[in-house]
């Protein structure tokens, strides 16, 4: 396993209770960071305090990034306890049920859209300032390679994260004038908690799109979001990490 040099630094993983935010959290402290944890499960941030509260190394926050003074509270504790954000990994979202888009309920449209894609903006609109202050900041938001091809049976999921992608970009010029690189990944299903929450149908036919054919492992895609995270990843900004294990067309 490749080591990632996070001394001195300190980050926010939203979404980061468990799966794939939980992942990339524990190897930022592997690397010798400071995490910040949000999420709004408070069983989950629990259990974080319980393995973590004693080192000081871990903040484990009830933060729901669809309401954005809980963004900018969440943002004044980070500041509070460990004195900077260097890294933001916008990695929670939620993926509404499986219906085609004619059948698909608006309100639970609404609120996939609110909370992967609304909540992201929220996020990046309360951190960037501090980051720019300081000229320095590594951002990853969590795509999906839905957002890339467009899933059928998910149309609130799929438009949510095709949106994360443009805001990706759009952010990355935006500051391409600072140290601050602002990159997206696009990852084939995972088995996640959220993930496996889906139909089963649902889950069968998207796996059956990955040339792979297999899940992506969390691991897997911590060691590219943490990458991408690092102080070397200083030029790459704007840009889309492929994590669909050969499924994604571009």
């Amino acid at each position: 396993m490749n080591s990632y040099d996070f001394a001195g630094q300190a980050a926010i993983v939203t979404g980061g209770g468990q799966g794939i935010g939980l992942t990339v959290a524990e190897r930022i402290l592997a690397g010798g960071g400071t995490v910040s944890i949000w999420d709004r499960d408070a069983s989950l941030l629990q259990a974080l305090e319980a393995r973590y509260g004693r080192d000081g190394k871990v903040q484990a926050l009830n933060v729901d990034i669809g309401d954005l003074a809980s963004v900018e509270a969440g943002v004044k504790q980070t500041l509070a306890r460990f004195g900077q954000i260097d890294v933001l990994i916008n990695n929670a979202a939620i993926v509404g049920p499986n219906a085609n888009t004619w059948e698909y309920p608006p309100t639970a449209f609404a609120e996939v859209v609110h909370v992967g894609l609304v909540g992201t903006f929220h996020v990046c609109h309360a951190v960037v300032p501090h980051m720019i202050a300081r000229n320095y900041g590594r951002i990853v938001n969590l795509s999906s390679v839905a957002g890339k091809e467009g899933n059928p049976g998910a149309p609130a999921y799929s438009a949510t994260k095709a949106g994360v992608l443009a805001l990706t970009k759009s952010l990355g010029k935006e500051l391409a004038k600072y140290d601050i690189s602002v990159n997206a990944v696009t990852p084939a299903v995972a088995k996640t908690t959220m993930a496996m929450s889906q139909d089963p149908e649902f889950l069968k036919m998207i796996l059956s799109k990955i040339p792979r054919g297999r899940m992506l492992e969390l691991a897997e895609a911590a060691a590219m979001i943490c990458w991408l995270a690092t102080k070397e990843n200083s030029f790459t900004t704007g840009a889309v990490f492929d994590l669909s294990g050969g499924r994604a067309t571009y």
